[in-house]
């Protein structure tokens, strides 16, 4: 890792150190993987400029940790699904996060992260090969528009600050398999943002979340369909 993307045996140690904090026993080769990561970003961002977040410590924190944070809840709140070949989607995954870190931390997931930019597409594919993740799929396109997928189901639909709930949870209803579920990372959940939820969407859980060395909210709105017979499905609620 070259010089300017900070000491990898440093970053390394704290790694190890605020892992166990985060439910996770990282091996050394999931280290050193989730650091080439943060190595290819910053590579990447000096030219396509893939992230506002430039510095070492701030992409540690605000953009490792941060998905760390999410994946044993992820885990288990896919119960005995996420144990074999979930298939899960990242919308507007930007960089892959947290996709690229759900497949390398989870390897019989199948994960595809999907942005309406292309370059960004291109880095999440160049990640796949230079880190040998072959469950890992970056995917251009919006993900409303017909034809962006061949295969338009998926047991878990996820996004980090993508948009409020009501467009993430109406934009990928079509791509969500029977019995799937959406789980959204927020910085907050607002009241108003509460209230747009549709009728036929039944928020179940919303789970607050620490990250180490980042002392701001965050939380993990875990959601699902619910059934309604009436006309007023896609209403927000009153």
């Amino acid at each position: 890792m070259p010089p300017e993307y900070g000491d990898p045996s440093r970053l390394d140690g704290r790694l190890e150190d605020l892992a166990p904090r985060l439910g996770l026993a990282l091996t050394a080769t999931e280290r050193e993987r989730l650091l080439a990561y943060i190595a290819l970003i910053q590579r990447w961002t000096k030219v396509y400029n893939l992230t506002a977040v430039r510095n070492t410590g701030e992409m540690f924190t605000h953009h490792l940790l941060d998905c760390l944070a999410v994946v044993l809840p992820l885990r288990t709140g896919t119960g005995t699904a996420g144990q074999g070949s979930l298939r899960v989607l990242d919308v507007g995954s930007g960089a892959g996060l947290p996709g690229v870190i759900l497949a390398m931390l989870n390897p019989a997931w199948q994960v595809t992260c999907v942005d309406a930019v292309a370059k960004k597409a291109a880095f999440i594919r160049q990640v796949a090969v230079e880190l040998g993740l072959t469950n890992l799929h970056g995917v251009h396109g919006r993900v409303e528009a017909a034809g962006t997928f061949k295969t338009p189901e998926f047991d878990l639909v996820t996004s980090r600050a993508f948009a409020s709930i009501l467009d993430f949870t109406t934009l990928t209803r079509p791509l969500l398999a029977v019995g799937g579920q959406w789980a959204a990372m927020k910085a907050n959940l607002s009241v108003q943002e509460q209230a747009e939820i549709p009728a036929n969407v039944e928020m179940f859980h919303v789970e607050q979340l620490e990250v180490p060395e980042l002392n701001e909210k965050r939380c993990l709105v875990w959601l699902r369909p619910q059934e309604c017979t009436d006309d007023s499905a896609q209403q927000p609620r009153q």
